[in-house]
């Protein structure tokens, strides 16, 4: 699997290069959210907000109603919850044309309760006239910028940063609302979103080899979510549907299959499998991952349940497909 280190902070210089009106923000957070090298190859484009969240996002509002393109870059929570007013009124009440970009989604840092963001997509979903998107690997952290870019209004990126895999070629961008489909089947549907799309990889490819059926979406377009593909998908399965996702089962990936298995009268079973009414705490993310249940073994588990057999699948038949470099230059998982 080919790993790529630092993409976004290496992408947003050029793909910002003949892009005059794009902006970045920054809150004391520069280099953690690769924003660093923006900052040295067009300093006169880029503001350090420092500590001061809420005026960083009011003052991308500002800049949007100017005809900018304001890139609000901070680790996730503090763009939801320390800021919501101001995302709420600012901008996606104005409709302004701000990106933000949320860095360190769901548990993919040690930092505990305070800095996971595990349930931005709930809150952000909510919002009218907000976009949200996911990354799931390095190929979608280059393309989301011409998805958001495309998008006349605000729009929330659960983005990835550091060491990242491609898992999709980089011929075939991440597209808005635009499920990519993974795997074809007709026992049990998987949808999967962000890092937890590798895990769901694994697991998918373990339960065919076992003889059974299973259809796999990745889905990085969370609001809006209306593609004929996902409710084909969802109306397919014999046994149910499985959502796997970074983020608490309820509001995000989960919420919105259970949505649209409602709308269309599709009566399927539903296992969301996330994090289940709980905090989680400072821990790597491969262990948090496990603890949680939604690494590969815990899609696994679930989908022996869903077909009511045991498949013999044992921890040590699941591949590790990489090895992380926890704290190391990349700033994988460190804050």
């Amino acid at each position: 699997m080919e790993m790529l280190s630092r993409v976004h902070a290496n992408n947003l210089v050029t793909w910002a290069k003949d892009k005059p009106k794009v902006l970045v923000l920054s809150a004391d957070l520069t280099s953690s959210c690769e924003a660093d090298a923006f900052s040295v190859a067009y300093p006169e484009r880029f503001f350090s907000m420092g500590i001061a969240e809420q005026n960083m996002l009011s003052f991308a509002a500002g800049l949007a109603r100017e005809g900018f393109m304001p890139l609000v870059h901070t680790f996730a929570v503090f763009i939801y919850r320390r800021a919501y007013d101001q995302v709420a009124m600012s901008v996606a009440y104005a409709n302004a044309n701000v990106k933000m970009f949320g860095f360190l989604p769901g548990i993919t840092t040690p930092g505990g309760a305070t800095h996971q963001a595990i349930d931005d997509v709930a809150l952000m979903r909510t919002l009218p006239n907000m976009t949200v998107l996911e990354t799931g690997d390095a190929t979608e952290v280059e393309s989301v910028l011409d998805v958001m870019a495309a998008v006349e209004g605000p729009v929330y990126i659960r983005m990835l940063r550091g060491e990242l895999p491609r898992l999709f070629p980089a011929s075939e961008p991440m597209q808005l609302d635009q499920p990519r489909v993974l795997s074809r089947g007709n026992d049990l549907t998987v949808l999967s979103s962000g890092l937890c799309t590798e895990e769901a990889w694994k697991a998918v490819a373990l339960l065919k080899s076992r003889g059974a059926s299973v259809e796999h979406l990745h889905i990085s377009t969370l609001k809006p979510c209306n593609h004929p593909v996902l409710i084909e998908a969802l109306a397919k399965p014999k046994h149910g549907v499985l959502t796997l996702e970074n983020h608490l089962t309820t509001g995000g990936l989960g919420s919105i299959a259970a949505e649209k298995i409602a709308e269309n009268g599709l009566g399927k079973k539903l296992i969301r499998l996330g994090l289940q009414d709980t905090f989680s705490h400072g821990a790597s993310k491969g262990y948090l991952m496990r603890e949680h249940g939604i690494d590969a073994l815990g899609l696994v588990r679930a989908a022996e349940r869903a077909l009511e057999t045991e498949l013999n699948i044992r921890p040590e038949d699941i591949a590790q497909a990489r090895v992380e470099a926890v704290h190391s230059a990349a700033k994988a998982e460190g804050l």
